[in-house]
């Protein structure tokens, strides 16, 4: 048992002063979008590791490698985002239950569905993190934080890239040929 005495450094939902030199009514618009973007990153996070773990079928390894890449590249995007609103002078949100509640995606679930729904499932959560980064880039230019604003747009390349990779295995070109039912 620890024998230090417990003291908090700051509320989750206060924002303090920074050093950057943006005001604070600014900043606080700006770490919101943040702790949105990154609560969306982490629903997203878990769902591809869910569907990294569960992939089955005759392309399994290079969907398993993919999904893994693209949930890494996630995780990354969520790191630069949760560093940035602590620079800001705010708290990233932390824990599942609070970024949960935070996401505007919904995690699909703990069922296991077949790759192709798993994929259109991920797709939809790319499509409206997509979105919302994209508002996120507009707010963070209007307000004058041009240093976020290129964070972001830097995430935005790469969960481009992504859901452009996951729109292509949608496709309906395959080498794999189903037995045909009878």
């Amino acid at each position: 048992m620890s024998t230090q005495k417990e003291a908090i450094r700051q509320p989750a939902d206060e924002v303090e002063e920074n050093a950057l030199r943006i005001d604070k009514d600014r900043s606080e618009q700006i770490i919101d979008a943040l702790n949105t973007d990154l609560a969306n990153s982490y629903v997203l996070y878990h769902q591809l590791k869910k569907h990294h773990w569960n992939v089955e079928g005759s392309e399994f390894l290079d969907l398993h490698r993919f999904l893994e890449e693209a949930y890494e590249t996630v995780e990354e995007g969520a790191d630069v985002i949760a560093e940035r609103a602590q620079a800001l002078g705010g708290v990233p949100v932390a824990g599942p239950s609070n970024q949960e509640e935070r996401a505007t995606v919904e995690f699909e679930g703990e069922d296991v569905y077949d790759i192709r729904t798993s994929l259109e499932n991920d797709l939809a959560i790319y499509g409206d993190i997509i979105e919302s980064l994209r508002d996120h880039i507009e707010l963070t230019n209007n307000l004058g934080d041009y240093t976020t604003e290129e964070q972001l747009r830097g995430i935005l390349v790469e969960v481009e890239e992504d859901a452009h990779h996951i729109e292509h295995y949608l496709e309906d070109d395959t080498l794999v040929l189903e037995e045909a039912t009878h």
